[in-house]
C-alpha cells in the first residue's frame, strides 16, 4: 500500500469540509459492505448502483460527487471480493469480523 503524508495550512472550513468527505465516504463504504453481508449475490455492478440511490437519499451522500461515491463502491468491493471463494457461514463469519475491524479502525 502506498500512504502519502502532508501537512495541510488551511482554514478551519476547509478543514471541516475534508473531515465531512471522509465521513460521507465511510458511510458509502460502510452501506456498501452491509449491502453485500444482507443480500445474497451482490455484484458489483449493484454496489455501484447503491451509490446512486444513496445519492438521492442522502442529502450529504449528494454533496460528495459520483466520482469520489464510485470510489468508495470499489473500495468496498476490493475489501468483499476476497470472500467470494468462501462457503456461506464463513463468508458471514468473516464480513461480520471485517465490520467489527472497519469499526474500530473508524475510531
Amino acid at each position: 500500500m502506498l500512504i502519502y503524508e502532508y501537512k495541510l495550512d488551511g482554514s478551519r472550513a476547509q478543514f471541516a469540509a475534508i473531515e465531512e468527505a471522509i465521513r460521507t465516504t465511510q458511510f458509502i463504504r460502510n452501506t456498501c459492505l452491509r449491502l453485500w453481508m444482507d443480500a445474497r449475490g451482490v455484484s458489483r455492478n449493484d454496489l455501484q448502483h447503491s451509490c446512486a440511490v444513496l445519492a438521492r437519499q442522502f442529502p450529504f451522500a449528494l454533496s460528495l460527487n459520483s466520482q469520489a461515491r464510485q470510489a468508495a463502491a470499489d473500495r468496498a468491493w476490493a475489501a468483499i471480493s476476497p470472500f467470494s471463494s468462501c462457503s456461506p457461514y464463513k463468508r458471514r463469519l468473516h464480513a461480520n469480523l471485517n465490520t467489527l475491524l472497519l469499526y474500530l479502525s473508524n475510531k
